[in-house]
């Protein structure tokens, strides 16, 4: 009969992620270089000696208040000289005399060729009729469950809103500080969206922007977007967003050979002004080991000149002109006014912005934006789902 949670006794291995409600070890057989574990769900896994060797969780190889690895595995292990399971949990002794303690349940889910669990949602591309999910301000400060229904969406649609927040400079920078440190620009850390004089980017006129990723002339563009309406009294204006890859998905669909030569073709994005010269090649989309999507630089006002072979041009412009157009398709698109006090949020990797144009002799039109790197969104996430 299986052991309850009380009866095994979990023990610590230097985690914060829950371990106590995976099953405990019945038994342990040794083979070699091997002990293979079952556990009370009849579950079996082979584990390697040096493995476990090299996760021992003591104070001697992982230190108590870091939790970091302290031992080295720079030499062969020592043998096991003994191997028992006692409530649910497995004990190595070591031939040199070190002690390995291992609660069964932290080696359930740790078991050779599994995948751990995550709280980070997968992406899902936009379908027709998408609508983004409106998290209330009062709820996202509130407490976790608000918190992480925004970070949940933003994460798996790449785009949210909070709504109903105050009229407030810098709330943008406080509500990003809840997720973690500003990503800072040549714009920097946190910049005000409306129209100026002496402009040195179009996002600082009153002219329609067409449909974008931020700064895809740096080497690491900004992951995370963050734009908050303090003042939105302007004619026109609306907010216009595309979900990138859905768009790309489409083009390799329909177009396989455009597809191809946009994600294998690095081409130049430059931003030049008085104080900055910033530069870098990349393809428009880029993909991943396995063929997946996993960024797409799309500005054309930033674009560089084109500096491909001859016999490669035509292409080229036939496949961005492609793309361009499965970027604008209705089932890709979003178009909607923020009101004051509203908050968007979208993934500038995956998800294309733009803006109508607006009369600015018509009322004021202020938005305040900053960056947040991905890394730290999905971090705060998984911290979320701990403390819920």
């Amino acid at each position: 009969m299986p052991l309850t949670v009380e009866q095994r006794s979990p023990l610590p291995m230097g985690e914060l992620s829950d371990h106590t409600r995976a099953p405990g070890l019945s038994r342990v057989e040794a083979h070699g270089s091997r002990l293979l574990l079952t556990w009370d769900d009849d579950s079996q896994a082979p584990f390697p000696l040096i493995w476990l060797r090299d996760h021992c969780a003591c104070p001697e190889c992982r230190h108590p208040q870091t939790r970091e690895r302290l031992y080295l595995p720079q030499e062969a292990p020592d043998e096991a000289v003994e191997v028992e399971v006692e409530n649910g949990n497995l004990t190595v002794h070591w031939a040199n005399g070190h002690l390995s303690h291992f609660d069964g349940g932290w080696l359930h889910q740790r078991r050779p060729g599994s995948l751990p669990s995550d709280a980070v949602p997968k992406r899902q591309p936009w379908e027709e009729g998408f609508s983004p999910v409106r998290v209330d301000h009062g709820d996202f400060t509130a407490g976790v469950a608000g918190e992480r229904d925004w970070l949940t969406a933003l994460l798996r649609d790449g785009l949210v809103l909070l709504e109903k927040g105050p009229l407030a400079d810098e709330e943008v920078s406080r509500l990003a500080e809840r997720i973690g440190p500003l990503r800072p620009t040549n714009f920097g850390a946190r910049f005000d969206v409306r129209s100026k004089p002496n402009p040195n980017n179009a996002a600082y006129t009153a002219i329609a922007l067409a449909l974008h990723t931020d700064l895809p002339n740096w080497r690491q563009p900004p992951d995370i977007q963050l734009l908050y309406c303090l003042e939105n009294g302007a004619e026109g204006g609306e907010s216009i967003f595309a979900d990138g890859f859905a768009a790309a998905e489409c083009l390799r669909q329909s177009s396989p050979e455009a597809f191809r030569l946009l994600s294998e073709t690095p081409i130049d994005f430059r931003f030049q002004d008085e104080n900055h010269d910033l530069a870098w090649r990349a393809p428009v989309i880029a993909l991943d080991e396995a063929g997946n999507v996993i960024e797409v630089r799309l500005n054309n006002w930033i674009r560089d000149s084109l500096r491909l072979p001859v016999e490669t041009i035509d292409a080229w412009y036939a496949a961005y002109r492609h793309f361009w157009q499965r970027v604008h398709a209705p089932q890709h698109r979003l178009e909607f006014t923020l009101a004051p006090g509203e908050m968007v949020a979208f993934d500038n990797r995956r998800v294309l912005h733009g803006r109508n144009a607006f009369d600015p002799n018509s009322g004021r039109r202020h938005l305040q934006g900053t960056y947040l790197d991905l890394d730290m969104c999905e971090s705060r996430l998984r911290v979320l789902a701990r403390q819920a």
